[in-house]
């Protein structure tokens, strides 16, 4: 891939999360829907199927391989030979979904030789996009997209897209998981609070715990419970452009993807100083 091919990759990524959160809310906004459980027990919805099949028929166009939470998971044999492929998931946050709080995300991710390179990230009842440009930074959208032409679409993103991340002053921020919040987590949280005199703990859903430190409103994010690789690589490489990381909790290295196991290991996302702090 030339450095010149990366915004038509980019638009298309683009284009599909904010389809698929057009999708997604047409089941949102129904009066019932059903939910069903997969092998792992954790839940599915129609939203998740739709969401999955309209990312998927435009990534498709790109000739770059998906791996979508809902798609089907090749071997690691095929998987390996790939040097990019689209990492997706088509609705994250679906227990956020059911409960009604508007805090899930569409998450598209395009990775090279295990290193994320470029994300999307929708969140289509609270109308932001968040997205990285390669070697430009990464960007906030609010605007509500539900419904626009593709013309509009990017015609209102070039007009109204923010650099981020925004400076504001505040109180230490630690984001943490809505529904998943560990008893490792808890005691790193601890140990945080003998270091700072006063913090701040933000629970949010989904993805958008990666976004609050991509956009200056949190400083650290400890995840010390299960996650998969499309949970977080698009925001990881959001972050990345906004000068944080995602690093290893064990061995303080930056996350890899399409790795022979999908499961992420613990880890800990930071902003800036903080990763400045941790490699001197």
């Amino acid at each position: 891939m030339h450095i010149d091919d990366s915004n038509k990759l980019l638009n298309t990524a683009i284009l599909a999360s904010i389809l698929a959160g057009d999708e997604i809310l047409n089941v949102y906004n129904s009066k019932e829907f059903n939910v069903e459980f997969k092998d792992d027990k954790s839940p599915l919805t129609q939203a998740d199927k739709n969401a999955h099949n309209e990312i998927v028929r435009h990534l498709n166009k790109t000739g770059i391989p998906v791996l979508s939470e809902e798609g089907k998971h090749l071997s690691f044999s095929e998987r390996k030979k790939w040097e990019y492929l689209w990492i997706v998931d088509p609705l994250d946050g679906t227990k956020e979904f059911i409960k009604k709080n508007g805090e899930f995300t569409v998450n598209i991710a395009l990775v090279k030789n295990g290193k994320t390179l470029m994300g999307v990230i929708y969140a289509p009842v609270l109308k932001s996009l968040y997205y990285n440009k390669l070697q430009e930074g990464a960007y906030l959208v609010d605007f509500d997209f539900t419904g626009r032409k593709p013309e509009q679409i990017f015609e209102y993103i070039e007009k109204q897209k923010i650099k981020i991340p925004l400076k504001t002053r505040r109180e230490y921020s630690v984001v943490a998981s809505r529904s998943h919040l560990s008893d490792e987590t808890k005691t790193f949280i601890e140990k945080l609070k003998e270091k700072h005199k006063k913090i701040e703990i933000t629970s949010i859903g989904s993805s958008l715990k990666l976004c609050l430190l991509a956009v200056g409103q949190a400083d650290i994010y400890p995840r010390f419970a299960p996650t998969m690789e499309w949970d977080i690589a698009a925001g990881h490489a959001i972050l990345k452009a906004a000068g944080g990381n995602v690093l290893n909790n064990d061995t303080g290295q930056e996350l890899q993807y399409n790795k022979e196991n999908l499961l992420n290991p613990w880890f800990i996302a930071k902003t800036e100083v903080l990763y400045q702090e941790k490699t001197q």
